[in-house]
């Protein structure tokens, strides 16, 4: 129960850190996106999705600095896979879904760092706590479509994500690794 609560409450942390990198002002295509946290509990990787999440993105790869995005995710949505564990994900100890419905990235700088590459600087938002983050981002573009794709390592605890007994670090690992797979219309 407490492996499955972890997983829920980093997944949802990393959802809210990719999304937050991929967001466009171009209409994104939930049903083609994902945003996923993966954690690990006694060294076992425990990956959850979450199931809700806006993006708003501005990119042209001409003019990069010219862009911008911001990702809103619901963290209630991020399911593990076994309502028990999400519910725990839920609480207090973890996301505080009640007082803090939502995690946030908006941008405020991306640069090129070569071909496709791009690293977008922007302040991540989880359960009331900020934090500036850089996070690096793929661009494909195929068609009338861009994709952005990443993940950014954070540290729960920067967040206040795992409080009480899962404040310990060595039962549930600190770092959640945030990735990404955004679908955005072309602009």
């Amino acid at each position: 129960m407490k492996v499955s609560f972890y997983r829920y409450m980093l997944a949802a942390f990393a959802a809210a850190s990719l999304s937050a990198a991929g967001a466009a002002l171009a209409q994104v295509d939930v049903a083609k996106s994902s945003v996923s946290a993966t954690s690990k509990q006694m060294n076992v990787p425990v990956e959850g999705k979450f199931g809700k999440f806006t993006a708003q993105i501005s990119f042209d790869p001409a003019k990069p600095a010219a862009g911008s995005a911001q990702i809103n995710i619901d963290v209630a949505s991020y399911d593990l896979g076994d309502e028990s564990y999400n519910e725990q994900v839920r609480g207090k100890d973890w996301f505080d879904a009640k007082t803090y419905p939502g995690a946030t990235f908006v941008s405020s700088a991306i640069a090129p760092a070569g071909g496709s590459k791009f690293n977008v600087t922007g302040k991540l938002t989880i359960k009331g706590k900020s934090q500036t983050v850089v996070v690096p981002v793929t661009v494909t573009q195929q068609g009338a479509t861009q994709t952005f794709d990443g993940s950014l390592p954070i540290k729960r605890s920067q967040f206040d994500i795992g409080t009480g007994e899962w404040k310990d670090t060595s039962v549930v690992a600190d770092e959640v690794l945030i990735k990404f797979h955004i679908v955005a219309a072309r602009k």
